[in-house]
């Protein structure tokens, strides 16, 4: 059936109408996304979804353990300790390569982050294809039954916490230069939740402020955080009147601590078919001869900076702090999306919300990212089509 859809899409698919497909999402804010949007949606067959969940579950079930937080002190030791730490995160993204394995289709756990990613944007990708290819109103890029209002209900509450909208932030660093910033303006105009940088905070003893546009100060009592550390810290330019670590009178939505705890730290602690075999550096007991079947990672870095693909024993030998660092063995990504001139690898992030009241996460919907390259990221596709972020469909149930 996959394969019947993907023929039609592509007997649709002409470069004037990818052209107005880009045109719409740059006519809602006059806004052209820095990141390349893929010209097509990636069809997931219902094995693949059920294996996709069969892994987020596990991943969620590791999560939960009564000793999660202990497992994970080290992680926060070796980076930055944020106080008022939640009981949970409350958003998690599951990356998911699509790859071969003994000739069969098999999802393999890529990186797991307790950090909030494009939920907004993700939303509204989906409205686009559905206009521009109406035949995929058939899909949905949900999971168990939600819909576009339930959806932006749930991510919602798990923002808000009940707080009035007007004391809700969306904290970044001059969000006006980051690639993600599509999905800022789409979370103002479909949450009306505001988006400020971190320099125009304001501290009064223990309380954060906000200047609205009447120059009111307003008071912060819930933060959605989208602030990356790395680049915090090497913003020595930046002014703030408030420091992460001090003891504060405010909530976070996405506590900056889980970034640390639910990152590629965990992985060597996860075992079975949907895993990769890692080791932290500190741990490794001797360099494997076959290093050309092995990446190494730093465990915190985000959006692929700082791996190395073509591992070679000298890069090894270089790191001096092993413990911020794993050695994972390579997957075979599969080319499983048929382009109109061949073959597309595919990786898949699932995208869950985790309310504060609530025992479980909820699993919200999908981003997919195509390549071509050796890897998944912008540098190993430039020049290329049919690459770049776009959005799971799966048959409606």
């Amino acid at each position: 059936m996959i394969q019947e859809y993907r023929k039609h899409f592509n007997n649709q698919f002409t470069e004037e109408k990818h052209r107005e497909f880009i045109q719409d999402i740059t006519n809602d804010f006059d806004y052209l996304p820095t990141f390349r949007i893929a010209e097509t949606p990636f069809f997931i067959l219902k094995e693949l979804k059920k294996q996709l969940l069969e892994g987020t579950k596990q991943v969620i079930d590791f999560v939960k353990r009564p000793e999660f937080k202990t497992l994970t002190q080290r992680a926060l030791d070796l980076n930055t300790e944020v106080p008022n730490e939640d009981s949970h995160t409350q958003f998690l993204a599951v990356d998911f390569g699509i790859c071969e394995e003994n000739g069969q289709i098999i999802p393999k756990l890529i990186e797991v982050q307790g950090f909030p990613s494009v939920f907004n944007f993700q939303q509204n990708l989906f409205d686009k294809f559905s206009k521009h290819y109406p035949f995929l109103k058939q899909f949905t890029p949900y999971f168990d039954g939600l819909n576009t209002a339930s959806y932006l209900a749930k991510l919602k509450e798990t923002i808000l916490n009940g707080h009035d909208v007007k004391n809700v932030v969306l904290l970044e660093i001059e969000p006006e230069k980051q690639n993600t910033k599509i999905d800022f303006y789409y979370c103002s105009r479909d949450l009306k939740i505001l988006t400020i940088c971190v320099t125009e905070v304001i501290k009064k003893e223990k309380k954060l402020f906000y200047k609205n546009d009447l120059g009111d100060e307003i008071q912060i009592h819930r933060i959605y955080n989208r602030v990356i550390f790395d680049e915090l810290n090497l913003r020595k330019d930046l002014n703030l009147e408030f420091d992460f670590r001090e003891e504060l009178d405010v909530e976070w939505a996405g506590h900056p601590n889980w970034f640390f705890r639910i990152s590629k730290y965990i992985l060597p602690y996860l075992h079975g078919p949907y895993f990769i075999e890692s080791t932290l550096l500190s741990e490794l007991k001797e360099i494997p001869e076959d290093l050309e079947n092995y990446v190494l990672k730093p465990l915190f870095s985000f959006s692929g900076s700082g791996v190395i693909f073509h591992v070679k024993r000298s890069d090894i030998d270089a790191i001096k702090e092993r413990d911020l660092y794993i050695l994972q063995k390579k997957v075979n990504y599969a080319p499983i999306l048929q382009a109109p001139d061949g073959m597309v690898k595919a990786e898949v992030r699932i995208l869950l919300a985790w309310p504060e009241k609530d025992q479980e996460p909820t699993l919200m919907s999908n981003l997919v990212r195509l390549s071509r390259g050796e890897m998944i990221g912008v540098k190993f596709n430039k020049d290329k089509d049919w690459v770049g972020g776009t959005i799971g469909l799966f048959e409606s149930e």
